[in-house]
């Protein structure tokens, strides 16, 4: 009892005489409390009244924030887990889903599986974009799936030459392959989440997407350039050929295999009646279609 009024003020006590407490006026004690209450509600109400401004000043720093950085990367190396994430990513999708796929022909089940998750995407009103090697001109499934999804709204394009595969949702989150990690499945995959780098993904994917050329699943198109006697994969090999590039190497770069690189080939040599690589390498650099143009 003595602690508390000594705590509200109501009592003192002599150094000397610890044990004889001494009363106060408990009027003065009351002012005296009641005014040290009052400063602090003050204090507290000040406090209170600047939280809201606090918070919008921080706000704007957070939001930059956001924007600089991004929550990283996540390495995915099981097939279902790389599977899950993508599925639940583009079944997210609000606005754009970028794909590139660089591996040539995918199977049947992968096309079925494609075609029910982009066509649920498109009919939200998401966009969606995919980029193919030109080798899938030759395969009659992925030709027949072009054409469905090209009804349904979805754009394709083609392209000669290597090109990084990803698949990119609303310019948000991305999915690339793995360039990191040694020894590891081909079906790894690392999820992207920084805002900064899936934009820079995204803007590659731009610049193939206008390099590329418009397909509606037609098969592969004889000629590019108007009046050239060359296809477009025809220049690329010899392009290639002329480098000094093994056919080995063009016919990977190119997603062909080899028979349908020297069938290519075969038909170049006939063109320029020749009978060899180097007569074939000299008359294409004599030739004004080395000059065109396909990029």
């Amino acid at each position: 009892m003595l602690a508390r009024l000594r705590e509200r003020g109501l009592v003192a006590v002599d150094a000397d005489l610890p044990d004889i407490p001494i009363a106060l006026d408990p009027q003065e004690a009351a002012r005296r409390q009641l005014d040290a209450d009052l400063r602090e509600m003050v204090a507290r109400a000040a406090r209170m009244a600047a939280i809201p401004e606090d918070a919008d000043e921080l706000s704007v720093h957070f939001e930059r924030a956001k924007w600089r950085s991004g929550r990283g990367s996540e390495f995915l190396t099981e097939p279902g887990l790389v599977n899950a994430r993508i599925e639940h990513a583009i079944s997210q999708a609000q606005s754009e889903l970028l794909t590139a796929q660089p591996g040539g022909p995918r199977s049947a089940e992968l096309l079925a599986i494609a075609m029910d998750r982009d066509s649920r995407a498109l009919e939200r009103g998401v966009s969606v974009r995919t980029l193919y090697r030109d080798s899938v001109r030759d395969d009659e499934a992925t030709r027949r799936w072009a054409r469905v999804m090209t009804g349904k709204g979805a754009q394709f394009r083609t392209l000669i030459g290597p090109f990084q595969r990803c698949i990119i949702v609303d310019r948000r989150t991305a999915f690339v392959s793995d360039h990191i990690v040694n020894s590891v499945p081909s079906h790894a995959a690392w999820h992207v989440l920084d805002r900064a780098a899936v934009a820079y993904m995204a803007e590659g994917f731009d610049q193939e997407w206008r390099r590329a050329e418009i397909w509606h699943g037609d098969p592969r198109a004889s000629d590019v350039a108007a009046g050239a006697r060359t296809t477009r994969l025809q220049r690329e090999i010899l392009r290639d050929t002329a480098a000094g590039i093994e056919q080995r190497i063009t016919a990977q770069r190119l997603g062909i295999g080899l028979r349908t690189l020297s069938k290519e080939i075969g038909k170049l040599r006939e063109l320029w009646q020749v009978s060899t690589l180097a007569e074939l390498t000299y008359r294409w650099a004599l030739s004004a279609e080395r000059l065109i143009d396909d990029v």
